[in-house]
């Protein structure tokens, strides 16, 4: 009786996401139960020359929605006549489609080990300006390390080469084989990371933000993908492959606004709309009753990420 209690207790901790002094409502969700991924959010990330995106394939053996999860894959190139890359990556992104206004994101992944893989769920400037209004790496993880790294980059930290004023980037152990809920708060005057509701890392605005320090209360696109090889992670063994990211959830929370009774002789605001219904057991970790959803600005531009 003693051990079920206990047990009840822990998903009702889990159910609910850690606030660290900020009360959050929760704004957006994607939990992959559809039978494609919705094209109004989502599309696959196009190759480029960057260690992280050099292998990216729209293949469809490299993307799956498996049992309500986003699956993106690294495999062998077994059709090098076409294409001459040795092995072909996953992912997809939100680029001109969606962004993420300043707040919560948390992601609900699990990551296959292999020998050069490199999963990365992280945000890039809506704004077209790269290294400026900076990046947020949420979570990246080599190899098969029980560790995630998660990271912020701008002109401050590469340029001015202000990586450790203050610390820019933190490692946190993980159930390298299990599921791990990675998020970043974002607000004016920091960014707080964390990883199965623990603060792993505050990055603080210094001096008001002098120098470009501070870029990050600014709109993002996200980028989920199952990356491989490149100077960071290193070489690919060819036999460990496939590997898998499984994505299982995405939110978006906002600040909570406190709802007070509208004054005599106004009208009451409307509540937000009910963009889904209660959820379901798959993934109940983090999850909310409700949701409210409220619409996002019209896309503008995107940026590709730097070569690491």
């Amino acid at each position: 009786m003693k051990f079920r209690l206990l047990h009840l207790l822990l998903l009702l901790a889990c159910a609910a996401p850690a606030s660290f002094g900020q009360a959050w409502e929760l704004d957006w969700m994607d939990d992959f139960d559809a039978p494609r991924l919705d094209p109004a959010v989502w599309a696959k990330v196009t190759r480029g020359t960057s260690d992280w995106d050099r292998h990216m394939s729209h293949g469809d053996s490299l993307y799956e929605l498996r049992d309500g999860s986003l699956v993106l894959r690294g495999m062998r190139n077994l059709n090098q006549r076409a294409d001459t890359a040795p092995y072909v990556t996953g992912g997809v992104w939100t680029k001109k489609l969606k962004a993420f206004e300043p707040g919560r994101i948390e992601i609900r992944a699990r990551l296959g080990g292999a020998r050069g893989a490199w999963p990365a769920l992280w945000l890039l400037p809506w704004s077209d300006k790269w290294p400026d209004d900076g990046e947020i790496d949420i979570m990246e993880r080599l190899n098969s390390e029980s560790i995630a790294h998660q990271t912020v980059h701008s002109g401050y930290t590469l340029n001015l080469h202000q990586e450790n004023n203050p610390p820019h980037s933190t490692t946190y152990p993980i159930d390298p084989d299990g599921w791990n809920v990675y998020g970043v708060d974002i607000t004016e005057d920091s960014l707080t990371f964390h990883i199965n509701g623990h603060k792993t890392l505050t990055y603080p605005k210094k001096n008001g933000g002098r120098n470009g320090q501070y870029p990050f209360f600014t709109d993002y696109y996200l980028v989920l993908d199952m990356q491989l090889g490149g100077q960071w992670v290193g070489r690919v063994n060819l036999r460990d492959l496939p590997v898998e990211m499984e994505i299982d959830w995405v939110k978006h929370y906002l600040p909570a606004v406190s709802r007070k009774a509208a004054p005599a002789g106004t009208t009451p605001a409307k509540a937000a709309p009910r963009l889904k219904a209660a959820p379901t057991a798959k993934s109940a970790a983090g999850r909310l009753s409700t949701v409210n959803s409220r619409q996002l600005q019209t896309p503008r531009k995107a940026v590709v990420r730097r070569n690491r």
